[in-house]
C-alpha cells in the first residue's frame, strides 16, 4: 500500500520579551511523525508532503496522483491548494490541485481527511472545505462557520457500528476536541462522539472515501490516544478499507 500524506506541519514565529529587550526565534515542527512511523513499520509506504512544500510539490496531473492507493489530507486548509505561488504571485492558469483529487477519488482512489484546526471548516472557517469541489468528495456535510469542539475535560467516543474498522473498539480514550460535521445520507457513521460523527466511511465515484473528525495527534488527541493498542491497527483498517 503506498500513500500520499499531506499537511500535519507549521512553523513557529515567536517574540522573547525580556523586560526592555525582545528577540525572536522561529521553529519548525510536525505533527504526524508518530502515526507516520508507525504505519510504515508495519510496511505501508509514505511520501509525505509537509503544508508548506504544496505550494511548490503537489502534483500537476492526474497520472502522479494514480500512483497512489489512499490520499490522506490532515491539518491543511483549502487555500494552500487553490493558491500555489504560480498563481497567487505570478497569475498564472495551473491545474486545480483539488480537483485533481476529486478526479482520483471518482476514479477509484482512496481519500481519508483527518480532523484538526485547518481540517473541514476549521478555526474561523479557515479551512473552508465546505466551498471546495472536496464537499462533494468527502462522506459528511461540513458547517457553515467555525466548527470546532473544544472539549479540555476530555470526551469519549462510542463504536455504534460493527465493520472490519472498528473491531474490538469498544473503549476508547478520550480526546480533547474535535470538528463537528454530520454524515451524508449514504454514508455510515462507525464512531460517535457526544451525538456526533467522529468517524465516517463513505464512497465517491469508484472510490471510498473517510473523515476522522478529531486529531490524529495532540492536542485534541492526547498521549492516551497516541499510547492506545488500537492507535495504530485503527489507521491501518482505515487506509485498508479505503485504498484502491
Amino acid at each position: 500500500m503506498k500513500i500520499l500524506f499531506i499537511g500535519e506541519s507549521w512553523t513557529v514565529h515567536m517574540i522573547h520579551a525580556k523586560g526592555y529587550d525582545t528577540f525572536e526565534s522561529t521553529k519548525y515542527e510536525e505533527g504526524a511523525t508518530f502515526l507516520i512511523d508507525s504505519l510504515r513499520n508495519r510496511g505501508i509506504e509514505i511520501d509525505y508532503m509537509p503544508s508548506h512544500e504544496v505550494q511548490v510539490r503537489f502534483p500537476d496531473n492526474l497520472e502522479a496522483l494514480e500512483q497512489y492507493d489512499s490520499i490522506v489530507i490532515s491539518d491543511i486548509g483549502s487555500n494552500t491548494f487553490l493558491l500555489q505561488n504560480k498563481t497567487f504571485y505570478y497569475m498564472e492558469r495551473i491545474p486545480n490541485s483539488l480537483e485533481l483529487i476529486r478526479q482520483y477519488v471518482e476514479n477509484g482512489g482512496g481519500l481519508l481527511m483527518i480532523g484538526g484546526y485547518l481540517s473541514f471548516m476549521g478555526i474561523e472557517g479557515k479551512a473552508n472545505y465546505k466551498n471546495t469541489i472536496l464537499a462533494d468528495v468527502l462522506p459528511v456535510e461540513m458547517l457553515d462557520r467555525d466548527d470546532r469542539v473544544e472539549k479540555p475535560e476530555g470526551v469519549y467516543p462510542e463504536t455504534i457500528s460493527e465493520h472490519s474498522i472498528t473491531k474490538d473498539l469498544e473503549k476508547w480514550p478520550p480526546f480533547l476536541g474535535y470538528n463537528r460535521f454530520s454524515a451524508k445520507e449514504d454514508a455510515t457513521t462507525l464512531v460517535q462522539i457526544e451525538g456526533d460523527p467522529l468517524l465516517v466511511i463513505g464512497g465517491y465515484g469508484k472510490g471510498k472515501t473517510a473523515a476522522f473528525a478529531s486529531d490524529c495527534a495532540p492536542h485534541w488527541g492526547p498521549l492516551e490516544f497516541m499510547d492506545w493498542e488500537y492507535y495504530q491497527p485503527l489507521w491501518q483498517r482505515i487506509l485498508e478499507h479505503i485504498k484502491k
